[in-house]
């Protein structure tokens, strides 16, 4: 099925790479015209040309999505090549990368500049992006464009288990909570707010490299902990966040959607 975003406009952050890049691509193929967002503005612009569509559909851009003014920019930059907003995905996400050798880090050795920047762009990024959508939703409306629109956030599995880390856990369960009672709160503006849940990933945020020698063996690691017994590819989230983002889901609304083969499901007892 092809065309699920077609004729609408979405901002995409942390769309230099990874669950981002993915979706710039995806969405794109099914006719979504984007700005592709990112601290990294290179890495943006790689995303948009990696795209391969048609020249004008996607439009790349700087945003630090800890900076509400940065995030504003953002939306206003859509509404000027586009002429409108339709879907905000606040996909932009960091944590504290491992320590090599040992894995993560535990909560008493995190360091607070550290912890204070994964909050500002996990938590805060996330609430700077919802505001700016919604000023703009209300904006159409009052002009008479059409009403409503949709928000997607990136939570994680982290949020709804204990797995990825106490702090990162911390963040995503906020941003679930964000989720269900923003959902609430802007229902009566038909704008729609939902989550995906992604599993064990193998993506540059948790300061792995994705093109690593050893790529096989963690993709093997992270697999074992999913009971379809393999890791999640980005595309997977991307494909389940243009799925809450597209009409197909026009009456879906305050859902957490994992992405996780099975993780969040529960384990197989005995060997039946």
């Amino acid at each position: 099925m092809q065309g699920l975003l077609e004729g609408k406009v979405a901002v995409i952050t942390g769309a230099g790479s990874g669950v981002g890049r993915a979706a710039v691509k995806l969405w794109a193929e099914h006719g979504a015209r984007i700005i592709a967002a990112d601290i990294n503005a290179d890495t943006a612009e790689e995303s948009a040309r990696l795209a391969g569509a048609p020249q004008g559909q996607i439009k790349a851009t700087r945003c630090d999505v800890a900076d509400p003014a940065s995030v504003d920019a953002a939306v206003a930059l859509a509404v000027a090549t586009f002429g409108r907003l339709d879907v905000i995905y606040n996909n932009a996400g960091i944590t504290v990368n491992p320590v090599p050798g040992k894995g993560l880090r535990s909560l008493v050795e995190l360091p607070h500049e550290d912890m204070r920047r994964v909050e500002e762009v996990n938590i805060n990024g996330v609430i700077f992006g919802c505001q700016a959508a919604i000023r703009q939703f209300d904006a159409q409306a009052e002009n008479g464009q059409g009403g409503g629109g949709v928000i997607v956030n990136t939570a994680s599995v982290a949020g709804m288990i204990g797995y990825g880390g106490v702090l990162y856990g911390s963040t995503k369960g906020a941003v679930i909570a964000l989720t269900r009672s923003l959902a609430i709160e802007v229902a009566d503006k038909n704008i729609r707010v939902n989550s995906v849940c992604p599993a064990g990933m193998l993506t540059h945020y948790s300061g792995m490299d994705p093109d690593s020698p050893h790529k096989d063996r963690i993709l093997e690691g992270m697999g074992k902990a999913h009971p379809l017994g393999r890791a999640i590819d980005p595309a997977d989230t991307a494909a389940a966040a243009m799925f809450l983002a597209s009409d197909l889901a026009s009456n879906i609304t305050g859902v957490m959607l994992p992405v996780d083969g099975g993780l969040t499901a529960g384990r197989k007892v005995g060997g039946g």
